[in-house]
């Protein structure tokens, strides 16, 4: 019965997301098909200062695909469905 019950509980996390949730999370994906990504983080604390660096590469980047494909097929992965909106990079 445990089994069951987590079966359906596993299945229902890979179910398809709300069209509005897909396009936010499609939209972030086909950003960073746009170039790097990253962030620098610079403080001080109690034991001196520090720095932080991230960089961040996607495979759709590397490859060199059209964001607007990428916004595209991910949302279709997720929901079953077109796009609700266009894609906005700004």
């Amino acid at each position: 019965m445990r089994v069951a019950v987590l079966f359906l509980v596993l299945l229902a996390a890979c179910g398809p997301v709300s069209p509005e949730r897909a396009a936010k999370i499609c939209e972030d994906r086909a950003r960073a098909a746009l170039g790097p990504t990253g962030n620098v983080g610079i403080g001080i604390g109690n034991n001196g200062a520090g720095a932080r660096v991230e960089i961040g590469v996607t495979s759709d980047f590397i490859r060199g695909r059209d964001p607007q494909i990428v916004y595209d097929e991910c949302v279709r992965q997720k929901t079953g469905q077109g796009p609700i909106r266009p894609l906005d990079l700004e």
